[in-house]
C-alpha cells in the first residue's frame, strides 16, 4: 500500500510539473508573439516558427492581449495545487496574499512598457523582465498559500504528530504469568489510557529506550518482586 501511495504521489507531482511547464511555454509564446519585432531584430525567427505561431493564433490564444496571459495564469494556479515545501509554523496568509497581489499587479500592468517612447528591443526586454518578475512573485505567493491551506486542513499538525498515532491496546489481558504495565498514549489529540500486556513472557523480550528512560527488565518472568528487577 505504501509503495502504491508513493507511486500515486509521484504521478501527481509529474502532472503538476507538466502543468507548470505548460504555463511557462504559454507565457513564452505570448512574449514571442507580442514582441515579435524585437525577436526578428535579434535573429530569433524562422519560417517554421512563423508557421507554428500562425497555427497557434488560429486557436484564439491571441484573441486579446490578456488571453494568453490568463491561460498561463490558470495553468500556474493548477500547478500550485498540493504544493509542498519546508514545514514552517510561522507561515501567514498576509505574506502569501501580499506576494500574490503585488505579482498580479506587475504581471498585468507590465504591458504599459510597450507603449513607452523607447527602442523596440529595449521595450521588449523591459516588458519581458517585468512580466517574468510578476510571474515569479505569483508563483512564490501561490506556493506559500497552498502550503498554508494544506496545513490548516490537517488541523495545524505541521510536524505530522497526528498522522503518526494509531490505536493501541486498552484492554487489561491477564493470565498466571502475564506482566501488565499501565501506559498512556495520544490518539486524535486526546490522551488515552492503555495497557502493555506481556502475555507470554517466556518468549524473547526486548526493552528499548533512551538512556535514563527507566526501562525495567525482569530476571524471571513470573517474579514481580523489586529485588528481582534490574533497571537499565
Amino acid at each position: 500500500m505504501a509503495m502504491q501511495t508513493g507511486e500515486n504521489e509521484q504521478a501527481l507531482r509529474k502532472i503538476l510539473d507538466m502543468t507548470r511547464l505548460i504555463a511557462i511555454v504559454v507565457l513564452f509564446i505570448h512574449c514571442y508573439y507580442y514582441c515579435y519585432s524585437a525577436f526578428e531584430q535579434w535573429g530569433i525567427q524562422s519560417g517554421f516558427t512563423d508557421r507554428l505561431l500562425g497555427n497557434i493564433q488560429n486557436t484564439g490564444l491571441f484573441y486579446s492581449f490578456y488571453t494568453s496571459k490568463l491561460f498561463a495564469l490558470v495553468f500556474l494556479g493548477i500547478s500550485l495545487i498540493g504544493a509542498k515545501g519546508r514545514k514552517n509554523e510561522k507561515l501567514r496568509y498576509k505574506t502569501a496574499v501580499t506576494y500574490i497581489l503585488i505579482g498580479l499587479s506587475i504581471y498585468f500592468i507590465s504591458h504599459t512598457v510597450i507603449w513607452l517612447d523607447m527602442d523596440i528591443t529595449t521595450a521588449a526586454l523591459v516588458y519581458m523582465g517585468i512580466t517574468v518578475l510578476g510571474y515569479l512573485m505569483i508563483l512564490s505567493g501561490g506556493t506559500l498559500l497552498s502550503r498554508i491551506i494544506k496545513t490548516k486542513l490537517s488541523n495545524q499538525d505541521i510536524f505530522n504528530r497526528e498522522d503518526e498515532t494509531f490505536p493501541q491496546e486498552e484492554r487489561y489481558l491477564e493470565n498466571e504469568y502475564s506482566i501488565n504495565l499501565p501506559a498512556r498514549y495520544r490518539l486524535k489529540d486526546k490522551l488515552r489510557q492503555s495497557w502493555i500486556n506481556i502475555i507470554n513472557p517466556f518468549r524473547g523480550l526486548m526493552v528499548l529506550g533512551t538512556p535514563g528512560a527507566g526501562e525495567i527488565l525482569f530476571c524471571h518472568p513470573a517474579c514481580h518482586h523489586p529485588a528481582h528487577q534490574k533497571r537499565v
